[in-house]
């Protein structure tokens, strides 16, 4: 397997937004224990890293949600905050600046797809944020690390809509049309008993809003709603509709 090579090294810290001052910090960060299983006298694993930048990841957004929502209750601040720090959420963080093609894994665990395994990019993206700060300083961290994120409330939207579509709906719609105005419709059902699939319809006021399919009632109503969302979001929060 080959050793960690420098323009991989530059094309990551160009993503992060970050040059570091040490580069072996964040090369610590990018290698899992199974490298050093391999090369034993590579240094260090990200292990203590992912520890460090874990408590960092939480202050820094527990502060962000502080300033953003200055009437929320800590209930709400930390429901915005797991939603934002959650390990399948981090490791698409880290895909989207392009960690998993720097890491350096031993080379059972490379054939094994642990390039892709969402729990070694979880642990790799929190160490890369305790590389950052050991590199800079809690202020520099904390800009380049939302930077990341882009604006907080896009981002908590968008995972909204995706772990709670209904939900999501829901409160879209019920200012302007009430608590009882959206109804969901099983239109079909197929399969076998033992393996349905249903078809289901969401509707406003009678107007069909979108249609989803799954293997329960519950994951069918849930893609139609999430289906519904994105007409919504162009439309002005759905105030034309009804």
């Amino acid at each position: 397997m080959p050793e960690f090579s420098l323009p991989s090294l530059d094309r990551l810290q160009s993503r992060l937004g970050h040059v570091f001052r040490e580069p072996a910090l964040l090369q610590q960060a990018l290698t899992h224990m199974s490298y050093l299983q391999d090369f034993p006298s590579a240094g260090q694993g990200n292990q203590r890293l992912e520890f460090l930048g874990d408590s960092v990841l939480q202050l820094i957004l527990s502060e962000a949600l502080f300033e953003l929502y200055p009437d929320e209750r800590e209930g709400a601040l930390s429901k915005r905050r797991s939603t934002l720090a959650k390990g399948r959420f981090l490791s698409l963080l880290a895909r989207e600046l392009e960690i998993d093609a720097a890491l350096r894994l031993g080379q059972s665990e490379e054939h094994t797809g642990g390039r892709q395994r969402a729990s070694i990019l979880e642990d790799a993206f929190e160490a890369v944020v305790g590389a950052l700060y050991l590199d800079s300083d809690f202020a520099t961290a904390r800009r380049v690390v939302l930077a990341w994120y882009g604006p907080l409330p896009d981002r908590l939207a968008a995972l909204l809509d995706e772990e709670n579509p209904k939900g999501r709906l829901q409160e879209i719609l019920q200012p302007i049309h009430g608590n009882y105005a959206l109804r969901y419709e099983v239109a079909h059902t197929a399969g076998a008993a033992h393996e349905p699939e249903y078809e289901v319809n969401v509707y406003l006021h009678g107007t069909l809003l979108g249609t989803g399919r799954g293997s329960s009632k519950k994951l069918a109503e849930e893609a139609a709603a999430r289906a519904a969302l994105p007409s919504l979001a162009a439309g002005g929060s759905g105030s034309s509709i009804g």
